[in-house]
């Protein structure tokens, strides 16, 4: 009795059998194609078939290289503009540098041309740092009493006044500014010649002149220069410009609002004028006392002469009246009081 595999089982060629035939073929198409070129049409043909197949195998390793490649970019890019942000920073910083010292330089040139015409002398002064009081305008300059720096001398600058030192320290010196609330300044109008006094507002920023009629000759834009009849400001220097005049037929006074021409807020150099405060004496007062003195003078001398005159007539007549003693009168009686006031 013969023993068979079942049908599913059954085996055909061996192995070997297959890789002969196999490779017999191959070498026989590999020698056509190389010979007589007709394979040529069948490769591209299916090589157009497979191409779809092969995109669609090779999509996840695109997909993983075109992630890589993106995150890639995007770190690389992250860091350069990171780097581009720092660089444009320091040179953003650096042109802004430049722009300051470039502005920084017209002013002190403005100053050196400024203190070149001043007939006084001055002293080039830097603020160091704004008052802590809030509710003033005052700045602390870099000068002191060892400068030569002394309370009541006006601050410039190139423009015209800021202000005026109002305390003195050994190394600083503080300054008060024109818009603060408690200064005053007196100024005159160039156009007309009127004079006047001006007033700061404190926060504001602007300066009033205060108690003018409404009938004043002064207009929008007229110039304000400092008179000099106070004795502090040398006149000439240039306070401020009227911006707003404002006249109403029910008040006594204009409202008169002016806009400082000087950089009160704005420039870091300043100039202090060393000028010597006027203390010229009151005349009244020192004519009056010369005069008593010129009298208490002359009564001296007068009594002196006659003492000299009664020495030179001799001796009698004074010795009789230094002997001779007036008669004490006797007291007098109530009536006789009454007739005495009685007329």
């Amino acid at each position: 009795m013969e023993y068979s595999p079942p049908p599913l089982f059954k085996q055909g060629a061996s192995a070997r059998a297959k890789v002969v035939i196999f490779s017999l073929l191959a070498i026989i198409l590999l020698v056509i194609d190389s010979r007589l070129h007709t394979l040529v049409i069948v490769r591209q043909t299916i090589g157009a078939a497979l191409y779809p197949l092969q995109r669609l195998a090779l999509m996840p390793r695109d997909a993983m290289r075109s992630a890589g490649e993106y995150f890639g970019a995007k770190d690389a890019l992250d860091q350069e503009n990171h780097r581009l942000k720092t660089q444009l920073i320091a040179h953003a910083q650096s042109v802004q540098q430049s722009e300051q010292l470039a502005a920084e330089n017209a002013h002190l040139r403005n100053l050196l041309g400024a203190s070149e015409r001043l007939p006084v002398k001055s002293l080039m002064a830097e603020i160091l740092y704004d008052a802590r009081d809030a509710f003033t305008r005052k700045i602390v300059l870099n000068r002191g009493s060892q400068d030569g720096v002394t309370a009541g001398q006006p601050v410039i600058d190139d423009t015209g006044v800021v202000g005026q030192v109002t305390r003195v320290f050994l190394f600083t010196s503080e300054v008060t500014l024109l818009t603060d609330k408690d200064q005053a300044i007196p100024v005159q109008v160039i156009r007309s010649g009127l004079r006047s006094v001006a007033y700061g507002r404190g926060q504001v920023g602007v300066l009033d002149l205060r108690f003018m009629p409404t009938n004043a000759d002064i207009r929008d834009g007229d110039m304000l220069v400092t008179s000099g009849i106070d004795g502090v400001y040398p006149a000439g220097l240039s306070v401020a410009k009227v911006v707003q005049v404002e006249t109403k037929s029910t008040d006594a006074f204009a409202r008169i609002v002016c806009q400082p021409v000087a950089g009160v807020d704005r420039n870091r150099q300043l100039l202090v004028l060393l000028t010597e405060p006027n203390q010229t004496p009151r005349p009244p007062a020192e004519e009056s006392r010369d005069k008593k003195d010129r009298g208490g003078k002359r009564g001296t001398k007068e009594t002196t002469a006659e003492t000299k005159d009664a020495k030179k007539t001799g001796d009698a007549q004074p010795t009789a009246q230094k002997t001779t003693a007036a008669p004490t009168p006797a007291p007098a009686t109530a009536n006789q009081a009454k007739e005495v006031i009685t007329p």
